[in-house]
């Protein structure tokens, strides 16, 4: 559709005289309930509308959100209409209802959003008719992905969005237009920064460009008029007072610009940063959406003086800092929250974060670090000046960027057992966080899951606290690189309980954990032990409850455990962040939930979108005295305490140096190593893996060419999505990288003979949190059936390996038929690393971090039920390198530390006689080489130059043997829990006692 040269009649958009909905039209909601009900039908009753006119009904009964929308197969130019129109049939409910038009962006789902709304105060037929300059842009919610520039362009508009109320009712709609004639369209005036901070003494150049709404040259001269205008620096003082025009002639292209300078002056006093405005004026031109400003930096004062101790700073600033200030600073809102990017100065937020999938266009590294800057320089407008902290979810790499580096998910990491590689992918995550210049990660989760039914099974390293706190090195890999952590969720999210949950049509995540207090210390407290231990700098509370047996609490509300045991007894001294929006969910007004969660002890709130209701409820529970000034005083402390400790106010922009590492070949070979350590084998009849290099390979299964798929949740957007959604390899293009023949067919339709092994990859489509929870819209833990058909196929006509690319264990039911299988996990984008060790470039290493259940009933179904039956216990994992080459490395390693590294090396020695070992490296002679694994635990036991990963290689020949004979799955996970926590003695008699 063209804009019109003239005026015009109204030019319908939706008009549903169909037989059905309208290509493009749909309903949504929070819930199944809550999406309308929507159908076609007569209404020929509506003024004005001819025989056999069709209307569109939507019947509703709303608890959070829900509406319908109209998204266009492409976009439409309105441009050159002067208004929204719509006919809608009421019933006088008095309810409010809101509308938005969908502008630019790549996709309907990624335009930036601009509404209004109507009251139903009317029982019948009415016509509503805004023009598009009464729209403003929605200040509660913008898509990711979507533009912020605040400008309602209407050059290529993807739709609408009708949202109804949290009410019940009926209504009908028709005939959705664009009307009349826009008025003519200014040029508009831009600056190539909306703030201008300088030294004392400096100077500001100002660069000022034009821009016509066609793109077409100025038809004639245009003069634009500058001046300093009055802020708090004081003209002839602080600086000197600059007016003039800049001449624009007659065929200047569009998007030229022109300078202009202001020269500031030095008065060598210490002083807080002031601000001096600039005006652009003209006739017929639109001023930029945001007025630009110069600013004289803060300078002179102690709290900028890097030289000083922390500590200095922090008191020294927070003493400047008025009650507006301090409440800006515990403020943390949603980036397309806010109504103008100048809200972040004239509100004071402390941190803005960027939910899953709000990303910028284009979503590219340096995308990020200009849109990251941007804010920062916004925050540089403030007199005090202090940086805002940026936060992300990057979970498993930098997952919201297209084309990071994306890890295996925690799952994955905690099947590989080891902390140093964990470590490692916390580094190259920060990295390239740090490079798109945000310094803080919501990550590690540190939930220890107990129930595989739950949404957020794979963020958890695993079902033992011991194992999740020893990959708490990912909190050194973030912060040695100059990335903040957060340990999260506190405490108890992974033990909440089957259908205990209140939020929407979940079933168990936000839910309740019922827990001795016992209990809640030793499975769920103990790995944010270990985190406050290693020095983590934030933690989030869980949106769940704690019932320690006299009811359930929500934890953004709990104040023994967030005061007096995390930052009393443990002695946290980083802050508290609150989850997304969660204490809306405490009992009680919005006032109460404001209070109450301050007062528990939290020191940010993650608003997201009403920073300004939150910030003036704040400011008035203060000065009612509901909320305590020290609590306040003692928040803003513990957040000016990690920016300084960032180096935020020296350093607040992007290092872009780290830009090209971004994705890099480096980090993915990483990524390649801990998707491969992730691997776990399950069963390997007849030794069929590692493939032969030479065999003729027939692929199938839904996973097995999948990025998406394999990725899982929170990859580029919260819920993560099937199909080709950043860069990376494919489990398909890996193993054709490695096998001579291959022959893919995704529903194994493709005939099945001529092939000498078939790979069936199957699994989970990606979710993230409660939407991902079982019972929660059908869900189960069954593959599909498409899936299982090809498991069924293939298997059926020739030895086969079925991979399962899941975040959590899945009921596979009969494997009879299956000679090898393999638990791949959720393994990123690298999917060589899910190949190497197939074809044998690698060994399989990998352990269970979770029990596999025989069947769902079991669930939950965790190492030391008293009654314990899995297919696959906890910490089981086949290994394709042999027992004696291990030993062997071990032996050498271990000759070179203490005396009883020594000693534990010479009972080795004992072991490694050439008669206790068969040809292919698995033991022959078990008496023997357990009892000499034994001698050699007591004394690692003892040694003080071990390291962890030489004790758990010392365990692996002795689980190499126990899981042979397959007699005590029991003892073999209790031994993996003993050997998380450090007990290698204790490990090795428990495999010992499970071999015999």
């Amino acid at each position: 559709m063209q804009a019109p040269a003239k005026a015009a009649d109204p030019v319908t958009i939706t008009d549903f005289e169909t037989d059905g909905l309208p290509q493009g039209v749909s309903a949504w909601g929070n819930d199944g309930p809550s999406t309308p009900a929507l159908t076609v039908e007569a209404g020929a009753d509506r003024p004005g509308a001819p025989a056999g006119n069709r209307v569109l009904k939507a019947v509703y009964a709303v608890s959070q959100w829900g509406g319908w929308t109209h998204d266009l197969a492409a976009t439409q130019d309105w441009s050159g209409y002067e208004g929204f129109s719509f006919w809608v049939k009421g019933t006088g409910s008095g309810q409010r209802i809101f509308f938005e038009v969908k502008d630019g962006g790549s996709a309907a789902g990624s335009s930036e959003l601009f509404e209004s709304s109507f009251t139903d105060d009317t029982a019948g037929w009415r016509q509503v008719r805004t023009p598009f300059a009464d729209l403003v842009r929605r200040a509660d919610y913008q898509p990711g992905g979507a533009p912020t520039d605040g400008e309602l362009d209407l050059v290529a508009m993807w739709g609408y969005s009708m949202r109804l109320p949290a009410a019940s009712g009926t209504l009908l709609w028709d005939d959705v237009q664009v009307y009349g004639t826009a008025p003519p369209r200014p040029v508009r005036l831009a600056t190539d920064r909306p703030v201008y901070p300088v030294a004392e003494k400096g100077t500001a150049e100002v660069r000022v460009s034009i821009s016509t709404a066609t793109g077409t040259p100025l038809p004639a001269d245009l003069k634009v008029g500058y001046r300093t205008g009055a802020g708090t620096a004081t003209p002839g003082e602080d600086y000197t007072p600059a007016e003039g025009t800049l001449t624009f002639p007659a065929g200047t292209a569009s998007g030229s610009a022109k300078s202009f300078t202001v020269r500031t002056l030095a008065d060598r006093a210490p002083e807080v940063a002031e601000t001096i405005p600039i005006t652009l004026s003209g006739e017929g031109v639109r001023p930029p959406a945001e007025a630009p400003v110069v600013v004289i930096n803060a300078h002179g004062l102690p709290y900028l003086d890097a030289r000083k101790p922390v500590k200095q700073r922090v008191a020294d600033l927070l003493g400047r800092m008025t009650l507006e200030e301090k409440v800006g600073q515990m403020t943390q809102a949603e980036r397309q929250a806010l109504a103008a990017p100048g809200d972040i100065a004239t509100r004071l937020l402390g941190s803005l974060l960027s939910g899953g999938g709000s990303t910028p266009t284009p979503n590219t590294p340096k995308a990020w670090a200009d849109m990251v800057d941007a804010f920062q320089l916004q925050a540089q407008r403030t007199r005090l000046q202090i940086p805002l902290i940026y936060g992300v979810d990057a979970v498993h790499g930098h997952n919201n960027v297209a084309g990071a580096t994306i890890f295996p998910h925690n799952v994955g990491l905690g099947a590989t057992r080891d902390p140093g590689l964990v470590e490692q992918a916390g580094a190259i995550t920060a990295r390239e966080v740090k490079a798109t210049g945000v310094p803080w990660d919501f990550a590690p989760c540190l939930c220890v899951s107990r129930d595989d039914r739950w949404g957020r099974a794979y963020e958890s390293f695993g079902e033992d606290p011991a194992l999740v706190s020893r990959m708490t090195t990912v909190i050194d890999g973030l912060q040695k690189n100059g990335v903040l952590a957060t340990a999260k969720h506190y405490v108890g999210d992974g033990g909440t309980a089957y259908g205990s949950s209140t939020s929407g049509d979940y079933t168990i995540d936000q839910g309740v954990t019922r827990v001795s207090r016992q209990g809640l210390e030793a499975i769920h407290l103990a790995p944010f032990a270990e985190a406050v231990r290693r020095g983590v700098g934030s933690v989030m509370p869980s949106f769940s409850s704690v019932d320690l047996g006299q009811g359930p609490t929500k934890m953004h509300a709990h104040r023994e455990l967030i005061t007096d045991v995390l930052k009393g007894r443990l002695g946290f001294k980083g802050f508290v962040i609150s989850d997304w929006q969660a204490i809306d969910q405490i009992p009680g007004d919005y006032p109460s939930d404001v209070r109450t969660s301050i007062n528990a002890g939290l020191d940010m709130i993650m608003v997201p979108y009403a920073y300004v209701e939150f910030e003036s409820t704040l400011r008035a529970e203060v000065e009612a005295g509901r909320v305590p000034q020290s609590r306040v005083d003692d928040a803003v402390a513990r957040i000016l305490t990690q920016k300084f400790r960032l180096g935020l106010f020296e350093h607040p922009y992007a290092d872009r140096s780290g830009l090209p590492e971004v994705g890099s070949a480096a980090h993915r070979a990483v990524a390649r190593t801990a998707a491969a350590r992730s691997q776990v084998l399950l069963k390997n009849d007849g030794g069929l893996l590692p493939l032969r290099r030479d065999a003729k390979v027939y692929v199938a299964g839904s996973n097995a060419d999948d990025i998406g798929n394999q990725s899982g949740g929170w990859t580029i957007t919260w819920q993560g999505s099937s199909g080709p959604i950043t860069t990376g390899t494919t489990i398909l293009s890996a193993i054709r990288s490695r096998a001579a023949s291959v022959t893919y067919s995704r529903d194994a339709s493709a005939p099945l003979t001529g092939h000498d092994v078939g790979v069936v990859v199957v699994g989970e489509t990606p979710y993230a949190e409660g939407f991902g929870d079982v019972g929660r819209a059908g869900r189960t833990l069954d593959l599909s059936a498409a899936d299982r058909a090809a498991v069924d196929r293939v298997c059926g006509a020739m030895k086969c390996v079925v991979l399962v690319v899941s975040g959590r264990p899945m009921v596979l039911g009969d494997l009879s038929r299956v000679t090898a299988l393999v638990a791949s996990w959720l393994p990123g984008t690298e999917g060589a690393g899910v190949a190497d060790p197939l074809f044998g470039a690698v060994p399989y290493t990998g352990r269970l971090p979770f029990s596999w259940f025989r069947t769902a009933a079991q669930l939950p179904i965790n190492v030391g039920d008293a009654a314990y039956d899995p297919l696959f216990p906890y910490g089981w994992g086949l290994r394709t390198d042999p027992g004696r080459d291990r030993l062997k490395a071990l032996r050498d390693r271990l000759a070179g530390g203490d005396a009883a590294s020594k000693g534990a090396a010479a009972a080795l020695t004992v072991a490694l006689t050439g008669r206790n070992w068969n040809a292919d490296g698995t033991v022959r002679d078990s008496r023997v080489v357990l009892g000499a694994l034994e001698a050699a635990a007591a004394l690692l036991d003892r040694s003080s130059t071990d390291t962890y990963q030489q004790g758990d290689t010392l365990a692996s020949v002795a689980r190499d043997v126990a899981q042979a004979t397959g007699r005590r799955p029991d003892l073999t996970a209790r031994a993996d829990q003993e050997l998380a926590a450090g007990r290698v003695r204790q490990a090795v008699s428990l495999l010992t006692q499970a071999a015999r």
